[in-house]
């Protein structure tokens, strides 16, 4: 049968690059062994992957250096099996519109953030080629820290645009880095001079007006998103961005404020509509097994989650916007108890949810039950919260369960009761709202022109001033916040 003309691979062109399996690709690789250039290389090609769709560049090139980092999901892939797949990688971007257009390189590096890795992201315009040459050598001579690289196809010689992919090491003599292109089946990895590929990076991608570049990534040594974390997911996300980064601080500037529940007014009143819908608590889901029982691992998250809630809600920004909002000077809706599947998913980023294809927020049954813990099974007495309902998951009805951290507090005077605050279950408009305060930068606040209440606000919402476990998920929601930002304020200027 003769041969059907279809893309099967194409001819690496060389110059520029050398393939790695070459003779010569093979010498670079021993020299550069022995000049100690190669140590992250070996955890890059254990978990080496190709991209599973031709957009999927920068997932598939997260997945491999999350997994190379040995960075633990902490939820499925498939089976009980806990592993990066690129197809899991949704939380700052949906997949489907990965898909279509790919993804920026913010986007990636907040993913990565989200994800448990430490990174440091720089765009070509920020830095300079010498840096660049530092951060390879330290990356290569480590096993602790892998780089990832932004730059344009054309200025090597290949076909396409933009691309991502993993820097697998560094020959000094020849000034070459091995790129370990997640494109396999368009071109092998291949050594590249480092000054040509900094001139591919230092490149404008027309998408969002910014420079590529490239990113650091190593292991967190503490989870990150604990219980919230911000979402690309519903329409209109990137209009509540902008006003959280850029015009609240212009209110400040602008309006004569004098008093917190004055501020608070100007900040909400001004707000976009979806204001709560940016933030997302992390939730636990699980498919339906007939079993009335967690197991002591999901036990433990849910415990640590309820905490993170506990510590939002006896803060005193908590009780304030509390008091605002009972107050009468707000329309803001207050919701009540979520013991409704339909409301419940969509106000959720799901942890465990990829036996759910990402499928989660399309129910088509519901019912909400709590179930009792059995103290001989994990050593915990209080009742577990589980909403659970239906989703159709390639046209069958497939059984969902989330555990719910609940938080019970005690009510803070006469008008908070009306709030019903004392004993609501996770997520209210009061958490998500002192969670986004908290989350913005502390520079946000210099704006206001009282100096006392410039001074006592900034003093309210100090990091410094926080509980532990709640100081690192403020933190982490500020630096997501920094990256979700970058491309739209650019793209906007």
């Amino acid at each position: 049968m003769a041969a059907v003309a279809g893309f099967y691979r194409r001819v690496l062109p060389s110059p520029p690059a050398i393939e790695f399996a070459s003779s010569e690709g093979k010498k670079l690789f021993s020299e550069a062994l022995l000049d100690g250039n190669m140590e992250g290389f070996f955890n890059l090609v254990s978990y080496y992957q190709t991209q599973s769709e031709p957009a999927y560049c920068g997932l598939a090139t997260l997945a491999v250096v999350l997994n190379a980092l040995a960075i633990d999901p902490g939820r499925k892939w498939k089976g009980p099996w806990r592993w990066f797949d690129d197809t899991m990688l949704d939380c700052c971007e949906p997949i489907g519109k990965v898909k279509v257009k790919g993804i920026s390189f913010n986007k990636v590096a907040c993913l990565a953030h989200c994800n448990g890795a430490e990174v440091e992201a720089f765009h070509a315009n920020e830095c300079n080629v010498e840096n660049f040459r530092n951060y390879v050598m330290s990356c290569t001579s480590s096993q602790n820290c892998h780089l990832i690289v932004s730059y344009h196809r054309g200025y090597l010689k290949q076909t396409g645009s933009g691309h991502f992919s993993p820097i697998g090491g560094y020959h000094a003599g020849k000034d070459m880095v091995l790129i370990l292109d997640v494109a396999r089946f368009k071109y092998p990895p291949h050594w590249v001079p480092l000054t040509l590929l900094w001139d591919a990076m230092n490149t404008v991608d027309d998408d969002t007006g910014l420079y590529r570049g490239f990113m650091l990534l190593s292991k967190r040594e503490r989870a990150s998103s604990i219980l919230y974390t911000l979402s690309c997911r519903d329409d209109g996300w990137d209009t509540t961005a902008k006003y959280l980064s850029r015009e609240i601080p212009q209110l400040l500037s602008s309006e004569e404020i004098n008093n917190i529940q004055n501020m608070l007014s100007v900040i909400f009143t001004s707000a976009p509509a979806n204001l709560c819908n940016f933030i997302k608590w992390v939730a636990e889901v699980r498919k339906q097994d007939g079993t009335k029982s967690v197991s002591d691992e999901e036990l433990g998250r849910l415990i640590i989650k309820e905490e993170v809630l506990k510590q939002v809600r006896e803060t005193e920004l908590s009780k304030c916007i509390i008091r605002w909002l009972s107050s009468g000077s707000s329309c803001m809706h207050i919701s009540g108890d979520r013991d409704s599947f339909d409301s419940t998913v969509s106000e959720v980023c799901c942890q465990g949810a990829q036996v759910l294809c990402g499928k989660v927020g399309s129910s088509i049954a519901n019912s909400s039950e709590t179930t009792q813990l059995r103290p001989s099974e994990c050593g915990h007495i209080e009742p577990v919260t589980v909403i659970s309902g239906k989703v159709p998951i390639d046209n069958i009805e497939c059984g969902i369960e989330i555990l719910v951290p609940c938080c019970q507090t005690e009510s803070f005077g006469p008008c908070e009761c009306s709030l019903n605050t004392s004993n609501r279950e996770h997520p209210s408009t009061v958490d998500v709202l002192t969670v986004l305060i908290l989350a913005l930068p502390s520079d946000t606040w210099v704006h206001l022109k009282d100096a006392k209440l410039r001074e006592d606000f900034c003093d309210l919402v100090s990091t410094n001033n926080l509980p532990d476990l709640l100081q690192q998920e403020v933190l982490h929601l500020r630096k997501q916040l920094h990256f979700l930002v970058a491309d739209i304020c650019s793209s906007s200027s």
